[in-house]
């Protein structure tokens, strides 16, 4: 299993080569992404890196995500309050399984039945489609034992 810090140097040496500089601020956006559990908003990101260098912000935030998303280091989550939020991606084409009581995020491939749905649209509609996103909502299994519990108790 790659390390944190590994990922880190990874992202790093990826922006170097797309031709951005890997300044601090930027760093420390990356290791509290990278550190989180749950998808964080620019806002949340802000808030955990300024513990670790305050004087940046949020402009430098949200720059540094727009970089990273377009490398595909990080993936945006739509979030039930509207805000977007993002998290470390995993290489390849990924859909997303999202907590709505905890906010834990996991990522699943492999789904060809959307294939499938997406030939049917295009023969149905005449649109071209060029990419997707699917993000799934509901329970994780913690939190649906949790709700079960509670409902026994």
């Amino acid at each position: 299993m790659e390390t944190k810090g590994a990922r880190l140097e990874e992202w790093s040496q990826r922006i170097a080569e797309h031709g951005g500089r890997v300044t601090r601020p930027r760093r420390v956006v990356m290791q509290v992404l990278l550190e989180a559990e749950t998808p964080l908003s620019p806002q949340e990101i802000c808030t955990r890196a300024r513990r670790r260098y305050p004087s940046l912000g949020l402009v430098t935030v949200y720059r540094t995500l727009d970089v990273l998303e377009t490398l595909a280091v990080v993936r945006r989550v739509h979030r039930e309050d509207g805000c977007h939020a993002y998290l470390p991606a995993t290489p390849g084409h990924h859909h997303l399984l999202l907590c709505r009581r905890c906010g834990r995020a996991m990522e699943f491939s492999g789904w060809d039945a959307l294939d499938g749905l997406i030939a049917e649209l295009e023969a149905a509609t005449g649109y071209r489609v060029e990419e997707h996103l699917l993000q799934l909502i509901g329970l994780c299994p913690r939190c649906y034992a949790q709700l079960k519990e509670g409902e026994r108790g």
